[in-house]
Parts: structure tokens; sequence; C-alpha cells
């Protein structure tokens, strides 16, 4: 059933990662999960100035400073979680796996 497609070769667009054999799913992951962070980077810088802009703006307004206090805060905590989410992977890696960077650099067997 599957002749009819003939040879199927990879995106060149993939080729950087390799073969499953040489770790490509754990690359992969690796490739996103640092997208994911930097976006959440960005996200979280364009949310501060906008926040900040909100406060400066909010003049006597108590209930505009409380919202931009808010977005503010909300957003220095997302960054925390988003930072501590790489310690606590790294101190799980290191007591599950005795190796910090196990859970932060996935290298997924194949057979």
């Amino acid at each position: 059933m599957l002749e009819i497609f003939g040879q199927i070769e990879a995106p060149e667009a993939l080729n950087k990662f390799g073969t499953v054999e040489q770790g490509a799913l754990g690359k992969l992951i690796d490739l996103v999960i640092r997208t994911l962070i930097v976006g959440a980077g960005i996200y979280a810088l364009i949310n501060l100035v906008l926040a900040g802009y909100a406060f400066i703006s909010a003049g006597d307004d108590p209930k505009k400073v409380a919202g931009a206090w808010a977005k503010i805060w909300q957003t220095l905590l997302g960054l925390a979680v988003a930072a501590g989410s790489f310690v606590l992977a790294a101190i799980f890696g290191k007591l599950v796996f005795n190796d910090y960077m196990f859970l932060l650099k996935p290298k997924i067997p194949s057979l």
C-alpha cells in the first residue's frame, strides 16, 4: 500500500536535526522549549512597557493605578514562574537522574 508514495525524504529545514537515532527528537523539543521561553520574555517586556504606560497615564484615578500595578505584578510573577521552571527542572534532573541538564537538554534514545 505505501509503495505508491515512493521514497519520502525529510524536508530540508529538518536535516539540521539529524535522524531519530542521532537524537533529533530531543533537539526539536529543546528548540521548542527555548522558543517558548524567548517568546514569554518578549511578551513580558511588551506587557511591562504597556503597564508602565498605563501607570503613567493613570493620573489621579485609583482604579487605573491599581489596574496598572496588577498588570505589572502579574507580569513579574509570570517571569518568575518561567525562570523558576528552569531551576526546578535542573534540581529534579540532579535529584532523579544525577545530571542537572537531563531535563533541560533531553536525549531521547531510539530503538
